[in-house]
């Protein structure tokens, strides 16, 4: 009796004397593993750890989260590309492009992008580290990422992070240390940025040119969010919603037979013709649209969108994307459809009600993503924390007054000769949908002198198209393709008259 006495003591002792939970201001962990891209074998270091944000006086006030990913049989660092990554949010880790799209490891997923088990990672075939370093970054309160307690006890102020503008200062700044600690000055830079990613990688373009003078070759926005669309608060814009609303209409077999029988890339020119010069007008008329038109629209609506006339017109052609993943498929079979990836399928408790209960596509990706990333940080790249890995991390309020992003971007492809731009998207993406995608590259310039230098690519899956295996491996293609097309050659930077 005295032994186990003696023994639950020391145990108790052992509990009462835990350290506290934190994460290292400033560490690496490197490992090393092989990768097999387009047939070819090639060893690569993957460098996890932390790297600082400072204040005015030089103290640290973060530490940001990243992996980064260097091919070793390349030695010329001038001539290789470098791509710094980002996802969205705000408050998003960095986990989804790093784990399922760009990277040299890829979740287990089945061929259309569902979760299976057991849990984990195998290799990406598909990813770009044959022809491009990447490095992954986690903003404050993602991932790993956490703010830093000064000499007093106290963490910085919100505002320092939580904010389109301040996102985009302190990530600047922490881009040049990270470029100037791994000697890559020389290198081809890349921006990717993938949903509210989109709008920081417009800012950073502008603010490393004009704050960092660091000048990239592209930017790439995937399944971009622009809160210039969003924050308008006018109706017309929802016309940008039924080119979607006809693609997942046509998915899931709502279009009528003359549509339904078109390939998909047959019918959304049409839909896309009708969205803008017919239904964008026909709302900003309001209350004073003659009834003819309102009913004429409204029939043109139904046909594209698989929702009822009457709907529509209750909804004055303004129609929700949360009524539609709601209504869609209501009386047929009950089911609600996802709003990041409107092929997933869902049940709501009621069937009655104007919006979903939950986002089934969000609870599926979260089902397979979170097991994968803390198992492949803790057995594959050996970095250690007792700290939670935040998939999504408190970053709100979140300040998205002042939003020159989409500006700023136009003024950086303006100052800078060898920068383009490449947009994907899916086609059944309803949060971020691929022609609002389209409607934001048309409005970065309107003078139209630079529209030679973007390009979109469009797919058949949703917001991350790249869980889909068939995109996975297209996508990646369309991304060094970009890359080779923006790499300068030797060509120099300035503008030429024809």
């Amino acid at each position: 009796m005295t032994k186990l006495f003696t023994l639950l003591l020391s145990v108790s002792v052992v509990t009462a004397f835990a350290q506290n939970r934190k994460i290292p201001t400033d560490t690496t962990v490197v490992t090393t593993d092989t990768a097999t891209i387009n047939g070819k074998s090639f060893q690569y270091t993957a460098t996890t750890g932390t790297q600082p944000v400072w204040n005015a006086d030089d103290e640290p006030i973060a530490t940001l989260f990243y992996t980064y990913y260097e091919r070793k049989d390349v030695k010329d660092k001038a001539n290789r590309p470098l791509v710094i990554s980002f996802n969205g949010g705000p408050g998003s880790a960095s986990v989804w492009m790093h784990i399922a799209y760009t990277g040299p490891k890829v979740l287990n997923l089945d061929e259309e992008g569902y979760p299976v088990q057991p849990y984990g990672i195998k290799n990406n075939p598909h990813s770009i580290l044959d022809v491009a370093d990447i490095v992954y970054v986690n903003p404050v309160n993602t991932g790993y990422s956490r703010m830093i307690k000064n000499k007093d006890g106290k963490l910085p102020n919100r505002d320092t992070f939580f904010g389109i503008n301040a996102d985009i200062k302190y990530l600047a700044e922490w881009i040049n240390t990270f470029v100037t600690r791994k000697n890559r000055w020389e290198s081809p830079k890349y921006l990717i940025g993938e949903s509210y990613g989109g709008t920081r990688v417009m800012g950073l373009a502008n603010a490393l040119q004009n704050s960092q003078w660091m000048y990239l070759n592209g930017v790439i926005m995937v399944s971009p969010a622009d809160y210039k669309q969003y924050n308008t608060g006018q109706p017309e814009y929802s016309a940008l919603n039924l080119p979607y609303y006809a693609a997942t209409a046509w998915y899931h077999d709502k279009l009528p037979s003359d549509l339904q029988q078109k390939d998909l890339l047959e019918v959304l020119p049409e839909v896309e013709n009708f969205a803008i010069n017919k239904l964008m007008p026909a709302i900003a008329k309001g209350g004073f649209i003659s009834e003819a038109e309102k009913n004429s629209i409204a029939e043109q609506y139904a046909k594209y969108s698989g929702l009822s006339k009457t709907a529509i017109l209750q909804n004055n052609l303004d129609v929700p994307t949360n009524f539609f993943w709601k209504d869609l498929l209501r009386d047929e079979n009950g089911h609600i459809i996802g709003r990041l990836d409107s092929r997933y399928l869902g049940l709501d408790k009621k069937d009655i009600g104007v919006k979903p209960d939950y986002s089934p596509e969000l609870t599926t990706w979260n089902h397979a993503f979170t097991p994968a990333i803390n198992y492949y940080i803790r057995e594959h790249l050996k970095f250690k924390t007792d700290i939670k890995y935040n998939m999504f991390g408190n970053v709100h309020p979140w300040d998205d007054s002042n939003d020159n992003t989409r500006d700023g971007l136009r003024q950086a492809m303006a100052q800078n000769p060898y920068l383009k731009v490449l947009v994907q998207s899916g086609y059944y993406d309803g949060a971020t949908t691929y022609f609002g995608a389209k409607y934001t590259m048309w409005q970065i310039d309107p003078s139209g002198k630079m529209k030679d230098r973007f390009a979109f690519k469009g797919y058949r899956s949703g917001h991350m198209m790249y869980i889909r295996n068939e995109d996975l491996k297209t996508a990646n293609d369309d991304l060094r393709e970009f890359i080779s097309n923006s790499l300068s050659n030797g060509k120099a930077a300035k503008y030429e008259v024809d």
